[in-house]
């Protein structure tokens, strides 16, 4: 798929995995409620929290936070858990804490 955006809107890696576990939030009312429920926000704040500099921190923790949402999230995507362990180890622990 082509992508249309100019070089300086692209969005980082971390951003991007961020957005998809929003939107695979958005169509899973369960993990939506678990969600709400353990960050603070409701679901009327979700759109404004993309703005927020914690939003990748928060997504991506939730979903590394507890195994069965992270396989759930991971089979529906077709995205590698340790993808996740990686981007959250970097939000964690910085940079340099990769491998």
């Amino acid at each position: 798929m082509q992508h249309f955006q100019k070089e300086t809107e692209k969005t980082a890696p971390d951003e991007d995995l961020a957005i998809a576990i929003l939107v695979w939030l958005s169509n899973e009312p369960d993990m939506l409620n678990r969600f709400c429920a353990l960050s603070g926000v409701e679901a009327g704040q979700l759109r404004a929290l993309t703005e927020d500099p914690g939003f990748e921190r928060a997504m991506i923790g939730f979903i590394a936070g507890h195994e069965p949402t992270l396989m759930a999230f991971c089979n529906d995507n077709g995205i590698a858990p340790e993808t996740i362990s990686r981007a959250w180890q970097k939000l964690e622990y910085g940079e340099g804490s990769g491998r």
